[in-house]
C-alpha cells in the first residue's frame, strides 16, 4: 500500500515562541542572523497587532533590506488590519532613507499615492515622506487636494518631513484656502521650518487674529514652541482677553511658566480681571499666577 507523503509543518505556536525569544533578546537575533530574520518574517503572519509591531521594529532596525518588501506587502494588503498597515507605513518611512537603493521603493510608493483606493493613498503618502526625498514633493503637493481629508493631512506632514524650505510658501497659502483640518495640520508643522523662523513666527502671529477660535488656539500653542513668552507681552495681553476659554487659559499657563515679575506686573490688571472669569479653569490659572507673583516679590 502506497503511503501518502507527509510534510512536517512547524506549528505556528512554535514559530511565535521562537520569535518572542528574538524580540526579547537582540543578541540572540544578531547571533542567528538570517535564520532569525526568517523566523520573524514567518511569525508576522500569525502574530497579533502588538506583537507584529514589535517584530517590525526589530526587523526595521537590523534587517532593513530584507524586511522592506514584506512591509510593503503588508501596507497594501486590504485584508490586513488597518492599524497594522499603518505601522508598516511608519516603518517604511523610517527605513526608506537608510537603505542602499531606495529608488525602487520610491517608484512603487509614487504609484500607490495615485491609487483609486483612499486607504492605499493614505498609507503610501505617509510612507514616502522622509527627509530629503525631494522627488516626492510634486506628487505630495497633489495630495493636498485629495478628496480624503486624512490623505490631505498626511500630505502636509510628509511635505514638512522633506525639510525643503521651498514648500513653506505653498503651505502658508493653504492656510487661506485649505479645510479646517488641513489648516490645523499645517499650523502644527510650520515650526519645523527652523531656518525660516522669522517668517513662521509672523504666520503664527497673524493667525492669532483669525476669526476661527481653533486656528487662534493652535497658533498660540505653536508660537510657544519657537518663541519666548516674555518677548511678546502685548500678544499675551490680547490673548488674555480672547473670547475662547482655551486661549485665555493657555496664555495664563505660558505666562506662569516663563515670565518674570516685571511682565506679570505689566499684565496684572488683565490677570486680576480673570479672577472673575466664568470658566473655572481660567479662574484657577489666574489665581495661581498671582499667587506665584506674590511669592516671587516676597523673595526679593
Amino acid at each position: 500500500m502506497k503511503k501518502n507523503p507527509v510534510i512536517e509543518l512547524e506549528p505556528k505556536t512554535r514559530i511565535l515562541e521562537k520569535a518572542r525569544k528574538y524580540i526579547q533578546s537582540v543578541e540572540s537575533f544578531l547571533d542567528d542572523g538570517d535564520q532569525a530574520v526568517s523566523v520573524l518574517l514567518r511569525a508576522m503572519k500569525h502574530a497579533d497587532r502588538d506583537f507584529k509591531r514589535e517584530i517590525m521594529l526589530v526587523l526595521g532596525s537590523f534587517a532593513k533590506e530584507k524586511v522592506l518588501w514584506p512591509l510593503y506587502d503588508i501596507m497594501i494588503d486590504s485584508t490586513e488590519n488597518e492599524d497594522v498597515r499603518h505601522d508598516a507605513a511608519i516603518q517604511l518611512s523610517v527605513i526608506g532613507p537608510l537603505i542602499k537603493n531606495p529608488q525602487p521603493l520610491v517608484d512603487r510608493l509614487l504609484e500607490e499615492i495615485k491609487s483609486s483606493d483612499a486607504e492605499r493613498r493614505f498609507h503610501a503618502t505617509f510612507a514616502i515622506g522622509w527627509e530629503g526625498n525631494f522627488q516626492a514633493a510634486t506628487s505630495l503637493i497633489g495630495r493636498l487636494y485629495d478628496t480624503d481629508t486624512r490623505v490631505q493631512q498626511t500630505a502636509v506632514n510628509a511635505l514638512c518631513n522633506l525639510r525643503d524650505d521651498r514648500i513653506l510658501d505653498l503651505l502658508v497659502d493653504r492656510l487661506d484656502h485649505g479645510s479646517l483640518e488641513q489648516k490645523s495640520a499645517i499650523l502644527f508643522n510650520l515650526w519645523r521650518f527652523d531656518s525660516k523662523g522669522e517668517r513662521v513666527r509672523q504666520v503664527y502671529l497673524e493667525c492669532l487674529e483669525h476669526e476661527e477660535p481653533d486656528i487662534r488656539f493652535e497658533a498660540l500653542a505653536c508660537l510657544g514652541l519657537i518663541t519666548e513668552t516674555r518677548d511678546y507681552p502685548q500678544v499675551y495681553r490680547k490673548c488674555l482677553r480672547d473670547k475662547d476659554d482655551r486661549i485665555r487659559e493657555l496664555a495664563l499657563k505660558r505666562l506662569a511658566e516663563e515670565v518674570g515679575t516685571s511682565i506679570l506686573e505689566l499684565l496684572r490688571g488683565e490677570i486680576e480681571d480673570l479672577l472673575h472669569d466664568p470658566n473655572m479653569k481660567v479662574k484657577k490659572a489666574a489665581l495661581q499666577i498671582l499667587r506665584k507673583n506674590r511669592e516671587q516679590v516676597g523673595e526679593t
